[in-house]
């Protein structure tokens, strides 16, 4: 089977996890096509999901490949339950292989953007602070590139603009030794810049109005 084997309960179904039921929904993981995959793997995996069940998804998935390595929705099904498992490192690899594959894929620019800032603020991260930045950096990246493809999409720039606050405060804090005060000061008034994109599309929002108000507090107390 081709390219959108995923049929319309994708929309419908609760995966038991509330978050992964409305990233599949919005963000297009959806049905144009009603037959089921001829993989059995695939199959497993996708009840699996449907289950949320994300560490038997990312199993069957698995065994899927290499014969479906070149379809980049099974390659984006092992991403995303390899993300919802925390398994970050291999959840960035396979994206990588859904964007070479298809290279305006927004979902796998997306995911892959969240695992790199996961990662990058991990509390139990052993990274360096230079290791964390370049992490933040290559979020950063993905969501411009997502925004590329998709410019209407607010949970882009919500998402980028955390990556932004993110790399804020960690090239802000005074003594660290990435600390760059200008840099720092950058990333926060981009962050503002684009959670105030997000309230255009909603203003009500009470949460990113609290968010915008934090980054101008950061941003004008760094030292």
């Amino acid at each position: 089977m081709k390219r959108r084997f995923l049929n319309k309960q994708w929309k419908t179904v609760r995966l038991g996890l509330a978050a992964a039921a409305i990233a599949l929904g919005t963000l297009g993981v959806q049905a144009q096509d009603q037959s089921q995959h001829s993989n059995p793997n695939v199959r497993l995996g996708q009840k699996a999901l449907l289950d949320g069940d994300f560490k038997a998804a990312a199993g069957h998935l698995q065994k899927a490949l290499p014969s479906e390595a070149n379809d980049p929705d099974v390659q984006y099904l092992l991403g995303y339950s390899q993300f919802h498992n925390g398994d970050y490192t291999k959840a960035i690899e396979t994206f990588k292989k859904v964007i070479a594959l298809d290279a305006k894929h927004t979902s796998a620019y997306y995911y892959k953007g969240k695992a790199s800032n996961n990662l990058a603020v991990a509390n139990s991260s052993k990274l360096t602070n230079a290791a964390k930045e370049q992490l933040l950096k290559t979020a950063i990246e993905d969501y411009s590139k997502a925004i590329a493809i998709n410019a209407n999409d607010a949970k882009l720039y919500q998402n980028r603009a955390v990556a932004y606050r993110d790399l804020g405060i960690l090239t802000g804090t005074n003594g660290a030794a990435n600390y760059d005060k200008a840099k720092a000061a950058d990333a926060y008034g981009k962050a503002v810049v684009d959670y105030e994109k997000v309230l255009s599309y909603d203003a009500s929002r009470k949460d990113i109005q609290t968010e915008v108000k934090k980054v101008k507090v950061y941003r004008d107390n760094l030292k």
